[in-house]
């Protein structure tokens, strides 16, 4: 005979967890640590590469600058030149105008652009280790360990922490290297992470309010983008910077005056700024389901349209928002750049050698000058069909490519219309911005035939735009791990746009990019033969990559 135990007391202390492990999930941070570690080494690579390309662009960059303006009259028509809305839109608030010295045009030259940068940077970070884990499933898995409720989002945090702390320290080292004043350089390093940060933030609440990652980049991205108008506009209204400039967090990091009279100030409305858009993200994060967002997904149709039954029709219905969005900020940059040519007679009265380090020739200042800008612009169209491309991998990644196979589409049909569509997109981007050019040197010189005369030179950069979006594909088809090669290539012929001439780069080093074999049209007379190679290399590649494609096993699904 046996005796039952007798039951056990409901309300005791002993009813909590027994575990230890148990006891310390209870804390909304534990597992912190753990998820740190793992977060970290998924990113490393990430890091990595954004700490070195700071710690290479940033003293190359400010060497080039050196060569190209090396005494103070070449820096004083270099103020000339800036002294117009479209340029202060692209540069910062205009210190140091009655005496420009060399590091003041670092500031307000090349500052700009590093913290768009970061804050991009720091956008795809905390967008990946938050929302896409949520979206994939994963972190209703790692929520069902001991882990508390804060963790995942603190390691997100943690992990872009470090790498805005590396490329803040590598930028502060670039320019420590080329001899700029310490102080300084250690204010343009903090400035540097404390806007990561900001932005970081940012997409700690975006990643709340939207249910999906693409929601919650854009979202981040496009307060970015209103970020950049508004210290635009606000430096527009007082080139020192207006009230309205103090609205965005790019005004925060440049009112530090760096290498001007600096001030350290500014950068605590950063870090009040980031401690306060955390804290509203936290709070948010208590109003929601694990896979929801506060802003619940808009239902969709109860029946697909017609073109998503054909197999280009979900590459541009996925493809279509970004190719819009950069589309629309490329063109408002190919105007503002245009408009740049109404100061070019006396840049180059004032310091006639800036002819040796940028393809811009005497005879025709504005011919070569429009061509130059056109061929600097390519580069977005460049690394747009690179991104459009590569978003297959994304798609086959996360499963979402083998319903597609499974339903009637030949991998074939999926990869080539994929293509089509990306190119398609991009070469209407591309058409826009020489328009864009067109209506700026239009604006500067009043004649109307620049609009035409630009817009067809535009066209001549296709070949070479799809080149390497061939190439990107042909990677993909080939090995999903190798498509990395794609944005090296991109990097590659960014450098070689931006810095050939002022680093004399050889022959050989140059025609390693697609766009140097396009002529400077309309200064220069157009080559065909390279185009034809170009395209016809371009479709190699893209029977290489659906050959590829056909051959290998899907990574999921």
């Amino acid at each position: 005979m046996t005796t039952a135990a007798p039951p056990r007391p409901v309300g005791r202390r002993g009813d909590g967890p027994t575990h230890r492990r148990d006891r310390e999930s209870a804390s909304p941070l534990t597992g912190t640590g753990a998820l740190l570690r793992l977060y970290l080494r998924l990113s490393r690579r990430a890091v990595i590469i954004w700490t070195l390309a700071m710690l290479v662009s940033v003293p190359s960059s400010i060497l080039a600058m050196k060569q190209a303006y090396p005494d103070q009259a070449a820096l004083d028509a270099r103020a000339q030149l800036l002294d117009n809305p479209s340029a202060v839109m692209m540069t910062g608030p205009y210190f140091a105008g009655t005496r420009y010295t060399f590091w003041a045009m670092v500031t307000n030259e090349l500052f700009l652009w590093v913290l768009i940068a970061v804050a991009i940077m720091s956008i795809l970070l905390t967008v990946r280790h938050t929302r896409t884990e949520e979206e994939a499933g994963r972190l209703e898995m790692t929520r069902a360990l001991p882990t508390g409720r804060l963790a995942p989002s603190a390691a997100a945090f943690g992990v872009v922490l470090v790498a805005n702390l590396a490329v803040g320290a590598a930028t502060a080292a670039g320019a420590l290297m080329i001899g700029g004043p310490v102080a300084d350089s250690l204010a343009l390093g903090a400035a540097t992470a404390l806007t990561g940060l900001v932005f970081a933030a940012i997409a700690a609440v975006t990643a709340q309010i939207a249910e999906h990652a693409g929601t919650a980049s854009g979202m981040a991205l496009g307060i970015m983008a209103l970020a950049f108008m508004v210290r635009g506009i606000g430096d527009v209204i007082d080139r020192e910077g207006s009230r309205l400039s103090w609205f965005s967090p790019f005004a925060w990091a440049q009112q530090t005056r760096i290498y001007v009279d600096l001030r350290w100030w500014p950068l605590l409305v950063s870090l009040a700024a980031t401690f306060a858009l955390l804290a509203l993200a936290g709070a948010l994060s208590r109003r929601r389901d694990v896979g929801a967002g506060l802003r619940a997904a808009r239902a969709g149709r109860a029946g697909a349209s017609a073109g998503l039954l054909r197999p280009g029709g979900v590459a541009r219905r996925l493809l279509r928002s970004a190719l819009l969005a950069w589309g629309i900020g490329l063109f408002l940059f190919a105007i503002a750049f245009g408009a740049l040519a109404s100061s070019l007679g006396d840049l180059m009265d004032q310091v006639p050698e800036f002819s040796q380090w940028a393809p811009i020739t005497l005879d025709d200042l504005t011919g070569s000058f429009s061509a130059f800008v056109l061929q600097m612009l390519a580069i977005g169209p460049v690394a747009l069909l690179v991104s459009a491309v590569l978003r297959m991998k994304v798609e086959e990644q996360a499963g979402r490519l083998a319903p597609l196979l499974i339903a009637g589409t030949s991998r074939t049909a999926h990869a080539l219309w994929w293509f089509l569509s990306a190119f398609v997109g991009t070469a209407v981007m591309q058409v826009a911005l020489g328009l864009g050019v067109g209506l700026g040197v239009w604006a500067a010189t009043e004649q109307t035939r620049w609009i035409g005369d630009l817009t067809l030179a535009s066209l001549a950069y296709l070949p070479a735009i799809t080149l390497v979006g061939a190439l990107a594909l042909a990677l993909y088809g080939l090995s999903l791990r190798s498509t990395g090669l794609a944005w090296l290539v991109v990097v590659y012929t960014s450098l070689v746009v931006f810095l050939a001439d002022m680093l004399g780069l050889p022959d050989w080093a140059r025609a390693i990019s697609p766009l140097d074999h396009v002529s400077l049209v309309p200064s220069e007379d157009l080559r065909v033969a390279p185009l034809m190679v170009m395209g016809a290399a371009a479709v190699v590649l893209v029977v290489v990559g659906i050959l590829g494609l056909r051959r290998r096993d899907l990574a999921a699904g």
